[in-house]
């Protein structure tokens, strides 16, 4: 009689522990559960998917941090290319500067102002000159803001019977703004300067 009922006391407990370890189980596989939802939910969120010519391209949220520096050499080199591409055409011309004016303070202005009013644009357009740039690198310093910058880059200078390759070199610091159309990295060039601008070669056109 004893020992039935000390068997049955022990399934009791045995039935027990089985019982408790199998709540716990369900407990740490049911956080765990809950945890992935939330994390997936969380990267699904970051991801955007983006159509292309009929294709579907994935691209991801981040923050500002993990991408300034790229974000900012792409300033300076976006900001460059339109100032110093410069075709026989005023419109052209036009355009591709108001675009760099809203990439830079007045220092930009004050240049262009320079250039205008002592005939360098007239005279591509009477001269049939046209003017391309290619950035060769650009140094950004995020350790501070305003970021300090370097551009090193290439002129070419097509003339009806000639082609010239000019050296460029230019610094300046960036300043954070809002993002906007005009301005999608929310970067402003402030204190640009000139260091170098001058002739490497020039070699005749066939």
């Amino acid at each position: 009689m004893f020992n039935k009922a000390k068997n049955i006391d022990m399934a009791f407990r045995q039935v027990r522990r089985f019982c408790v370890v199998a709540v716990c189980a369900f407990f740490l596989i049911t956080c765990f559960a809950i945890f992935m939802s939330f994390n997936l939910v969380s990267t699904m969120q970051q991801k955007i998917y983006i159509l292309s010519h009929g294709k579907v391209l994935d691209a991801y949220q981040a923050d500002r941090k993990d991408n300034v520096s790229v974000e900012a050499r792409d300033h300076v080199r976006t900001f460059h290319r339109y100032f110093f591409t410069l075709d026989p055409d005023d419109d052209a011309i036009q355009e591709n500067i108001n675009r760099a004016l809203y990439l830079a303070d007045g220092s930009a202005k004050r240049l262009y102002d320079d250039m205008r009013e002592s005939g360098y644009f007239a005279n591509l357009i009477s001269g049939n000159i046209n003017q391309t740039i290619s950035i060769d690198s650009v140094h950004v310093n995020i350790n501070s803001e305003p970021f300090t910058f370097r551009c090193y880059a290439t002129q070419e200078i097509v003339r009806p019977t000639t082609v010239t390759m000019r050296s460029l070199i230019t610094d300046g610091s960036l300043r954070s703004v809002s993002r906007s159309d005009n301005n999608p990295h929310g970067f402003l060039i402030e204190r640009w300067s000139t260091i170098e601008n001058r002739d490497i070669k020039t070699v005749n056109r066939r």
